[in-house]
């Protein structure tokens, strides 16, 4: 239903209401879009809340102002309490912005005469300029934050480029600007976006930036006065992480979220966007804060860029070793932690470990190699934790003795729990990651052996190879929705894995000694699981392929590399002594 108001200074304001029922959420569109920027997200939506939207000034169908003044941040703020006013007089109003919606709308949280109008806000792609001024102060005064600021200023080149006369006019009139937008959108164009007003609307809204730039010259420390949560693309050209740095003491609650895309999130991820409203309505509303909500909560003095801070984690074969050390690690690093593994009580140990963090940990009995159960897995954890965004597949055997010996249920032991583990976890849980368009890493455990094969040992270095190649398929694959693959190569690691290692073609008693042997040297040897851990965690941080771990993995990565024959010939050397059963496990 569209309803037409006046704003203080006489301005047309052409405002909709979508539906009727639910808590009332106004939503405000950026620079060069009409309110039709927000179609799909108002869909998703209409369901659970009374909708309502509005052509900004200068846009759409909205009148334009008679004097830049009219453009400024002042008048801004006053149109949105207009339009609050109208929608809903007597109780406070959600408030979602996008772009130079976001940067309005911040101007009226931050208002104390207008946030008693605002109940939360949502920022989508934008900031506050007092943010961004207080952000460029700090650098140029000697802040160690000058990388990252630098890279903020790159990205808003246009707004000097709007400062120019006339130019930017022409450019929107002739069609320029439409094809930049076109070329930095990455959307489809669809009825109503971009809007037939395009030229006008853009030629109109450059006003916006050359009548409140002052603001970002010369900034104030502005409290924001409601619940408030951002949420940022990870390849956002335009905005970026270093504005949000006071944001937590700022705000009398923040929350963060990114996901993976662009700038134009309402048109490329309008579910994740109304899941991320209604997180926060129900918060404001009912009290009721959903654990992806409080994984978002920006705490004071915690830095935004955390890495792994509120992120959740998943991590098989955590019982133990390295699965075990990596856990740890990641929950040192602020993640919710779900351990998966076959071993109960080892679980609940590590469990234990990890809450004396003082991070949440959910544990799991789950066979890796049964795809009911890993889909049930994923299911339970997203349920209980939230969508993982790291998930690490450690979970493996061992396996040795001549291939001949080697039977096909040997074989499918091994293959089921050494690559369908890591098939399942890989697939279930990207899939999670892509359809809430979240930026994640996958890191799949392989071996030094995966490259450097050891004979007696077919069974377990095919299912590392396997692995290892898979990883770099799934990095290419994965890699077009934010999400980073790593496989780690240990070499011989400290991990128990000997007491867990099959000895086939030879009697218990010929097994039990060489097992005792084989332990003996991995105690020797003392390379402890949470060297693997840490590189894991760099893995992540650092998006690396290939990551030989120890000496002899590394030494072996680069002899592979310059000499495969001689790789090939060292191979059929018996150098650890175990004749049939070495057990060099790359974990």
């Amino acid at each position: 239903m569209r309803t037409t108001l006046t704003a203080t200074d006489g301005v047309r304001l052409a405002v909709d209401c979508h539906s009727t029922e639910g808590p009332t959420v106004v939503l405000v569109h950026g620079f060069p879009d009409t309110s039709r920027v927000w179609d799909e997200v108002i869909d998703a939506m209409t369901p659970w809340a009374r909708v309502i939207t509005y052509d900004v000034r200068g846009a759409g169908d909205s009148g334009r102002p008679r004097s830049r003044d009219g453009y400024r941040f002042a008048q801004l703020a006053a149109d949105l309490v207009t339009v609050l006013d109208h929608v809903q007089p007597d109780e406070p109003v959600h408030v979602v912005g996008h772009d130079w919606g976001a940067i309005q709308a911040f101007e009226a949280v931050c208002l104390p005469a207008h946030a008693t109008r605002i109940a939360s806000f949502t920022c989508v792609s934008g900031a506050s300029f007092d943010h961004a001024g207080r952000a460029l102060r700090q650098t140029f005064s000697g802040s160690p934050r000058l990388g990252r600021t630098l890279r903020q200023l790159r990205k808003s080149w246009y707004i000097g480029a709007f400062q120019l006369p006339v130019l930017p006019e022409r450019a929107f009139h002739g069609g320029t600007g439409a094809r930049i937008l076109e070329a930095l959108e990455h959307v489809e164009p669809r009825a109503g976006h971009p809007a037939d007003t395009l030229a006008e609307d853009g030629a109109n809204g450059v006003e916006l930036y050359r009548a409140n730039l002052h603001r970002v010259m010369r900034p104030q420390r502005s409290t924001v006065h409601v619940p408030t949560q951002v949420v940022i693309g990870t390849q956002d050209p335009f905005v970026s992480l270093g504005l949000f740095d006071e944001l937590a003491e700022l705000a009398p609650e923040a929350f963060l979220q990114r996901i993976h895309g662009g700038h134009w999130l309402p048109r490329t991820h309008p579910t994740a966007i109304a899941e991320a409203v209604q997180d926060l309505v129900r918060h404001v509303e009912d009290g009721v804060t959903s654990p992806r909500l409080e994984r978002r909560r920006l705490r004071p003095g915690t830095p935004v860029r955390q890495p792994l801070g509120g992120r959740v984690a998943v991590v098989t074969g955590a019982a133990n070793g390295i699965g075990r050390a990596t856990a740890l690690a990641l929950a040192g690093e602020g993640a919710q932690v779900a351990l998966v593994d076959l071993d109960g009580d080892g679980l609940t140990s590590a469990a234990a470990e990890v809450a004396a963090l003082g991070v949440d940990a959910s544990t799991h009995v789950v066979d890796v190699a049964d795809g009911d159960a890993m889909a049930l897995l994923v299911k339970d954890v997203v349920a209980e934790l939230g969508v993982p965004t790291v998930v690490v597949n450690n979970a493996g055997i061992g396996m040795t003795g001549p291939f001949l010996d080697t039977t096909a249920a040997d074989w499918d032991r091994v293959l089921g729990v050494n690559l369908w583990g890591v098939i399942h976890g890989s697939r279930l849980f990207a899939a999670e990651m892509v359809a809430a368009g979240l930026p994640g890493h996958i890191v799949n455990l392989s071996s030094g052996l995966a490259y450097a094969p050891a004979r007696d040992m077919s069974a377990y270095v095919a299912t590392k190879a396997a692995v290892l190649r898979l990883s770099e398929v799934l990095r290419t694959e994965l890699g077009d929705h934010g999400i980073g693959v790593s496989a780690i190569c240990p070499g011989v690691v400290d991990t128990g894995i000997t007491d867990r290692t099959a000895f086939v073609g030879v009697d218990d008693e010929e097994a039990d000694r060489k097992r005792i042997t084989a332990s003996a040297l991995y105690r020797r040897r003392a390379y402890a699981p949470d060297r693997v851990a840490a590189a894991i965690v760099d893995a992540i941080h650092h998006d690396r392929a290939i990551v030989p771990v120890s000496p002899e993995a590394r030494v072996g990565w680069a002899l592979s590399r310059l000499s495969p024959a001689l790789t090939r010939r060292l191979s059929a050397v018996d150098a650890l002594g175990l004749s049939t059963s070495r057990t060099k496990d790359a974990r």
